[in-house]
C-alpha cells in the first residue's frame, strides 16, 4: 500500500468536490490538495437525460473534464475507491493508498432512491435508475438502442427531461407520477404549460395515479400496475425518483448525520470536527426560507456549498457562509424554458406563510413583431407583510433562465416587492421586454396591489 501525504484531502470529483479543490487552490496557494474519485471518467448531472436523445446523443460527449486549466492543474488526482476514513488517526484509506491529511473534505454526492417496495424489482435486467456513474449511464444507453416501449416513474427534472429526449428518439414514452409534473417547483397553472408541450412531443402522462408493482414475466419487467389496477406495457422502466445523500463512508467513520441522512455541517460546511468538513449531495442542507431539513439537491448549491468550504478550510474569512439552498431549477421542455426558485404558492400554503403573489405574462421583446418575439411568463410570491420576495416562477424563451437568477438573487438578498418595482433595467428591442412592460416589474407591481 502507498503511503499519501497531502495537507488538504477531498473525496469525490464531481461539481462540489472539484469546485471545493479549486477554491481551496486560490485560497491556499502553498497547500497540498489531493482530490481523490473511484472512477476515471464521471458525467455532468444535469446533462445525464441528454445523452439519450438528439441533443447530445452520446454519453462521451457528458464525459466531466476534471483539469485542463491552470487551477485544476494543481490539484492532485488519485483513481481508486475508498474504504475507510480514521478521524482520530487523520487517515484515509482506500484499495492502494493509506493518505494523511490535515483538512477532509466529503464531496460523496448522491445515490439514486427508489421506494423499498421496488427495490427487489432492480435485479431485472430493463429496469433501471438514473445513475451518475459514467458506466451506468452507457449501460442504459446501450440496452435502450432497440427497445420502443419506456416507462419513465418519477415526474420531477430528471424524469420530465429523460421522458421529453426519449421521446424525441421516437421512443413510446410513458411518465407516471403524482398530480403535475414538477409538482415541487411549480404551481398547476405554470405545470400545466409543461404537461401541454411534453403531450405535444409525444410524451404519454399518467399522472394522479402512483405505481403499484412491477409486473414480472419470463425473469422481466412486462409492465408497471397503477393503483386503480391498470396495466402499462413496458420494455424498459427507469426510475428517476430522486437521489439520497451516499454518505456510508461518513456514517462508518462516526460523523453526526442531519434529517435525510446527509452530513450534519454548519454554515461554513465544517461538522462536529472542525478539520472536515461536507459539501454537495452528502451534506445536510437546509431550506433558505424556512430553515427546515431540506432534499432539495442541485449542482449550483453544490458549488455555492464548495466554495463557502474552500475558503473557510483554515480560517473562516466571512461572518456570512451558507445560508440554506433556495431550491432554485431551470429546464428546457421543448422550445419552452421553465424556471422557478424559492417557494411556491402551494408550499407557502402548506407553510402558513402570508403571502401575496403576482403574475404577469408580456412579450419577450419589443415591439412584439420583431422576428423572434415569443411570450414570457412570470409569477413572484412575496410575504405579504414587508413584500420580501420569498419564491417565483418563469416560463418563456430561453432568457427565462437567467431571470430566474436575478428572483433567486433577490430571495438571497431578501429584497422586496418594493425593491424590483423601482429596479432599473438595460432594455433593448432585439434583446429584452420594454421597459414599460417588464414581466418581473409588472409582476412585482400587481403583487403589490393585492397586498
Amino acid at each position: 500500500m502507498t503511503i499519501h501525504n497531502t495537507d488538504i484531502l477531498i473525496i469525490g470529483a464531481g461539481p462540489a468536490g472539484m469546485v471545493a479543490a479549486m477554491t481551496a487552490v486560490q485560497h491556499n496557494p502553498t497547500k497540498n490538495i489531493t482530490v481523490i474519485r473511484s472512477n476515471e471518467k464521471s458525467q455532468v448531472p444535469c446533462g445525464i437525460p441528454y445523452v439519450f436523445g438528439a441533443t447530445l446523443g452520446s454519453v462521451e460527449k457528458n464525459a466531466m473534464i476534471c483539469g485542463g486549466n491552470p487551477i485544476t492543474d494543481k490539484i492532485e488526482k488519485l483513481i481508486d475507491s475508498v474504504e475507510k476514513v480514521d478521524i482520530e488517526t487523520k487517515t484515509v484509506y482506500s484499495q492502494n493508498y493509506e493518505i494523511h491529511f490535515d483538512k477532509l473534505i466529503f464531496a460523496t454526492g448522491s445515490i439514486p432512491f427508489v421506494h423499498k417496495n421496488f427495490t427487489d424489482a432492480l435485479r431485472l435486467e430493463n429496469v433501471f435508475t438514473i445513475d451518475k456513474d459514467y458506466s451506468k449511464v452507457e449501460k442504459l444507453k446501450n440496452y435502450l438502442a432497440d427497445k420502443q416501449k419506456v416507462i419513465v416513474i418519477g415526474t420531477g427534472f430528471i424524469g420530465v427531461e429523460l421522458a421529453t429526449e426519449l421521446a424525441s428518439d421516437n421512443k413510446d414514452v410513458t411518465i407516471i407520477g403524482g398530480g403535475h409534473i414538477l409538482a415541487g417547483s411549480f404551481d398547476k397553472d405554470m405545470a400545466i404549460k409543461a404537461e401541454e408541450i411534453m403531450i405535444e412531443k409525444g410524451v404519454k402522462l399518467a399522472l394522479g395515479q402512483h405505481a403499484n408493482h412491477i409486473v414480472e414475466k419470463n425473469n422481466l419487467a412486462y409492465g408497471i400496475e397503477l393503483c386503480d389496477k391498470t396495466v402499462i406495457e413496458a420494455d424498459v422502466i427507469i426510475f428517476a425518483t430522486g437521489y439520497e445523500p451516499n454518505t456510508k463512508l461518513a456514517a462508518e467513520a462516526g460523523l453526526k448525520l442531519a434529517r435525510y441522512n446527509g452530513i450534519w455541517v454548519d454554515e461554513f460546511m465544517r461538522t462536529k470536527n472542525k478539520d472536515i468538513f461536507a459539501v454537495g449531495d452528502c451534506s445536510g442542507r437546509r431550506d433558505f426560507i424556512t430553515r427546515d431539513p431540506s432534499k432539495v439537491m442541485l449542482a449550483s448549491t453544490s458549488a455555492a456549498e464548495a466554495r463557502v468550504a474552500g475558503s473557510s478550510l483554515y480560517s473562516i474569512k466571512r461572518l456570512k457562509g451558507f445560508n440554506g439552498t433556495i431550491a432554485i431549477f431551470s429546464t428546457m421542455i421543448g422550445e419552452k424554458a421553465f424556471a422557478s426558485a424559492g417557494v411556491t404558492q402551494t408550499r407557502a400554503k402548506d407553510e402558513k406563510i402570508d403571502y401575496v403573489s403576482g403574475y404577469f405574462e408580456g412579450m419577450n421583446r419589443h415591439p412584439a413583431t420583431i422576428p423572434d418575439a415569443s411570450k414570457l411568463s412570470v409569477k413572484l410570491i412575496a410575504m405579504r407583510e414587508s413584500g420580501r420576495i420569498i419564491g417565483g416562477q418563469v416560463v418563456g424563451s430561453k432568457e427565462a433562465g437567467e431571470i430566474i437568477n436575478i428572483i433567486g438573487l433577490a430571495i438571497e438578498s431578501e429584497l422586496t416587492l418594493y425593491s424590483l418595482v423601482s429596479m432599473q433595467v438595460a432594455t433593448q428591442p432585439l434583446l429584452t421586454s420594454a421597459p414599460t412592460t417588464y414581466p418581473i416589474i409588472m409582476a412585482a407591481q400587481i403583487a403589490l396591489s393585492s397586498k
